[in-house]
């Protein structure tokens, strides 16, 4: 059996990353040399839904789920093909664990799916399919939810996680960017229990 595929979480920040990636879109274009898989599931933070719910959509569109950006932004899209046989995967992995999925036939990449895509795979040649989270739900639960998605990484299919280890964009500074002392502390408690294996500290 080969060996099972790293699991991702990545920081999209600012959609303008899709229009200036800098030094970011360098770091996901070298994740995207480093693993090739058979498909993706894309965990993305601005997906919420009450329920674990996955897309099955063939072709899934391009979703511009923001405002107040600059307008070439509107104008950029990603179209990799859909991966509806994951999505059944998926949902039999859930529905094992009793999580009760459900499967929407048309939901498309929402930004926070298609930005570091668009650099990871830039060709837009590996399926993609995308996977909400419940907001109104606790980490344990998303814990379940990762362990039940688990024998994916042995099927050759990369697990994507985006959204951010802090968002709070009203204390953001748009001026000098510097790291507000709170957010620094966090990042480096939460990088500490994770070297560290601290599982209940992280789930707490």
């Amino acid at each position: 059996m080969s060996a099972p595929l790293p699991t991702y979480f990545v920081s999209h920040g600012s959609p303008m990353l899709a229009l200036d990636p800098g030094a970011t879109g360098m770091f996901w274009e070298k994740l995207g040399e480093s693993v090739r898989p058979d498909a993706v599931l894309c965990v993305s933070a601005h997906w919420m839904t009450t329920v674990p719910a996955v897309s099955r959509a063939a072709r899934p569109e391009t979703i511009h789920d923001f405002y107040g950006f600059p307008e070439p932004l509107y104008r950029l899209s990603y179209h990799p093909p859909g991966a509806p046989a994951l999505a059944d995967r998926v949902a039999e992995l859930l529905q094992a664990a009793e999580l009760s999925p459900a499967v929407d036939p048309a939901r498309g990449l929402d930004h926070g799916a298609w930005c570091p895509l668009r650099s990871i795979f830039p060709k837009a040649d590996v399926p993609v399919t995308q996977l909400a989270i419940q907001p109104r739900r606790d980490s344990r639960w998303h814990f379940r939810l990762g362990e039940a998605l688990a024998p994916l990484r042995q099927e050759n299919v990369l697990i994507l996680a985006s959204g951010g280890a802090v968002h709070n964009l009203r204390d953001l500074d748009r001026g000098d960017g510097a790291t507000p002392a709170w957010a620094k502390r966090f990042d480096d408690w939460l990088a500490s229990a994770i070297e560290a294996g601290d599982r209940e500290a992280l789930l707490d």
